[in-house]
């Protein structure tokens, strides 16, 4: 008999969206959390419009919006010409009743979803455990969950992986992650020093072009971040020692008094899909299922646009007795399709466009950019793709 009728691995925001959609729609569920809270991870910090109608779906919005800031306006800005080429979510008004981005740190809504599933009946979440093992049979999948002094084995119908990059889970699949590492390290410095007030008509949300120093000026109710390449040669400690900080600042805002940081970040980047999410009772969703870099905050997004759907699915498997792998293969169909043909293809596009190099292709992408944004019907366009609803409709039409 099973214990739960889904258990999900990891309690981040993918892994709490799933959890408590689930148990919304009459499953029982288990959330199995590391560590000992919602981990307070600053990596994501923006919702699309379309993840915020998911959230709004779900009853959590209104607890949401006061958390974050609004942000109908994001900006590409190119160095060289001190061009600010400005898009603006307004004008998906008549399409979405959330025509901005919400720039709100992931664990705020992990740590909301914490407490609605620790007082929902048909859920538990428990921390200091993790998944480290399980097998799968006809009936069902049995979960290994270590915590600080013991392994407990609890049965359940479909185990989630969310347990995010280095995914448990996944590696016990053996599936392969396929893709690459970009070759350069990435380094946040998060200051409340006010940005906005060193540059002329700064957005919250901002992606500056410079074959030699871009960079990404993101606002978040406390601090603003900026994310930086670095030299992948370079140790830890020197990207993040004082002098480094300095120099990235010096660059930035020119000479004035050393800008003091609340947070130094450094990590890897990668553009990695799982060749399979669905595996029998077993599935990926996330990061556990797909990484890309965070240029134009889709990772996090679609994590949670894999929750929405799966949670779709499994109800009517469980509850209603539907067929398991036409729903699963559809699902796997479905997300993997959009992360291949959008995510991943848009995230390495925004990636070049900011880094580009070479002068012809550099120009030709400012060019694009240039026709694009002065362009009523190809921005309108350009703001319903990047905001993410063509993803969705995507995949909607996938059978």
């Amino acid at each position: 008999m099973a214990d739960y009728d889904v258990i999900i691995a990891g309690g981040g925001p993918v892994g709490t969206v799933a959890g408590y959609a689930l148990a919304k729609a009459g499953l029982m569920v288990l959330v199995v959390e590391a560590d000992s809270q919602p981990p307070e991870d600053l990596r994501a910090s923006t919702f699309h419009p379309p993840t915020l109608e998911m959230l709004d779906r779900l009853g959590v919005l209104t607890d949401m919006l006061p958390l974050g800031l609004k942000a109908p306006v994001y900006q590409y800005r190119i160095r060289a010409t001190g061009e600010v080429l400005a898009f603006d979510l307004s004008e998906l008004a008549d399409r979405t009743p959330f025509p901005f981005r919400l720039q709100c740190e992931q664990w705020k809504l992990a740590r909301l979803l914490a407490a609605r599933l620790a007082a929902h009946p048909n859920a538990d979440m428990v921390f200091s455990r993790r998944v480290v093992h399980f097998s799968q049979d006809a009936d069902g999948v049995t979960a290994a969950l270590e915590s600080p002094t013991a392994i407990e084995q609890l049965r359940c119908r479909y185990l989630i992986a969310a347990d995010g990059a280095n995914s448990i889970v996944r590696k016990w699949l053996g599936v392969e992650f396929e893709g690459f590492t970009y070759p350069e390290k990435f380094l946040c410095l998060s200051t409340t020093l006010p940005l906005d007030q060193h540059f002329d008509r700064l957005a919250y949300v901002n992606y500056v072009a410079d074959p030699d120093d871009w960079h990404v000026l993101l606002r978040v109710p406390s601090l603003w971040r900026v994310l930086v390449s670095a030299d992948e040669a370079a140790s830890d400690a020197d990207l993040k020692s004082d002098a480094n900080k300095d120099a990235i600042f010096g660059r930035l805002l020119g000479d004035g008094p050393p800008v003091e940081t609340v947070h130094r970040t450094i990590y890897r980047v990668h553009q990695r899909v799982a060749q399979r999410y669905n595996h029998g009772r077993v599935v990926l969703i996330g990061d556990a299922a797909h990484l890309n870099n965070p240029l134009g905050g889709l990772g996090m997004n679609s994590g949670i646009h894999d929750a929405i759907n799966l949670a779709e699915k499994l109800p009517q498997i469980i509850l209603e007795g539907a067929a398991a792998a036409p729903l699963l293969d559809r699902f796997d169909r479905q997300r993997r399709t959009v992360m291949h043909n959008f995510i991943q293809a848009q995230t390495i596009a925004n990636k070049r466009l900011i880094e580009a190099r070479d002068p012809v292709a550099r120009e030709e992408y400012y060019a694009a950019m240039r026709a694009v944004n002065g362009d009523t019907d190809k921005r309108r366009e350009y703001l319903y793709n990047q905001a993410m609803f063509k993803s969705l409709d995507d995949a909607a039409v996938i059978a």
